[in-house]
């Protein structure tokens, strides 16, 4: 199956991905975990090939912090 690309005929993100999986919300949202799973296995072994001195301290965090609602999309918050 071939990457999932957004559309651009001005359907929102959630719709698109609704259609890539026929509108199976439950094939959507497991799709959604195992993408974030695997993006966190990423993240994990990247930060351990990292040195503190070429992030000058820096460390990526895996859980999100409360976010104030100030960042990210309008439909998101």
């Amino acid at each position: 199956m071939p990457a999932f690309k957004l559309d651009s005929e001005g359907r929102g993100d959630v719709d698109a991905a609704l259609a890539w999986h026929d509108d199976d919300a439950r094939a959507t949202i497991a799709t959604l975990l195992l993408d974030c799973a695997h993006l966190r296995g990423q993240l994990d072994m990247a930060s351990r090939c990292l040195s503190r001195g070429l992030t000058r301290g820096w460390r990526p965090e895996l859980d999100r912090t409360v976010d104030d609602g100030s960042s990210g999309p309008a439909h998101l918050r």
